[in-house]
C-alpha cells in the first residue's frame, strides 16, 4: 500500500468519528507488515478523560485481532489547516508496540509529512526501559 493510499484510507474514517464536544474528527490507518490495515477514529466522551484517539483505536483494534508487532506505518489525518500530530498519550502507546513506526501526518488538503515516531518521542520509554 502506498503512503497516499494509507492517508486516503485514514480520511475515510473522519465521517465515523464521534466528536460532539470538540467537533474535531481524526482518522487513522495502521499498516502491518503482512499488509493488513486497521483503521480508527476518535471517540469522545462527556467524561473527557475517557475519550480515545483515532491512533489508539486503530492500535487497539490491531492488538485485539492478534497483531502485537509488525507495525510499519500509521497515517493520522484531521480536518485542519495544520498537520494532525498525535498527542502524547498516542505517542507513548505507539512506542510500546512499534518504536520504529513511520508516521504519515496529514492536514485537510491531504498533504502530509513522513517521519519516524522517534522524532516525535525521542528517548521514549518502552518495554526495554524496564530491564
Amino acid at each position: 500500500m502506498t503512503d497516499l493510499e494509507l492517508v486516503d484510507l485514514a480520511f475515510t474514517m473522519l465521517e465515523r468519528s464521534y466528536v460532539p464536544y470538540s467537533h474535531f474528527p481524526v482518522g487513522a490507518a495502521l499498516l502491518c507488515s503482512d499488509g493488513t490495515v486497521f483503521t480508527g477514529c476518535n471517540v469522545e466522551n462527556a467524561a473527557y478523560g475517557s475519550t480515545i484517539c483515532a491512533e489508539r483505536t486503530a492500535l487497539v483494534k490491531a492488538i485485539s485481532e492478534g497483531h502485537q508487532d509488525g507495525f510499519v506505518r500509521l497515517a493520522v489525518v484531521g480536518n485542519s489547516v495544520d498537520y494532525c500530530w498525535p498527542c502524547g498519550a498516542c505517542r507513548q502507546m505507539l512506542y510500546e508496540f512499534a518504536p520504529n513506526l513511520e508516521l504519515l501526518v496529514a492536514r485537510e488538503d491531504r498533504t502530509f509529512v513522513k517521519l519516524p515516531l522517534g522524532d516525535l518521542l525521542p528517548h521514549g520509554f518502552g518495554p526495554k526501559s524496564l530491564n
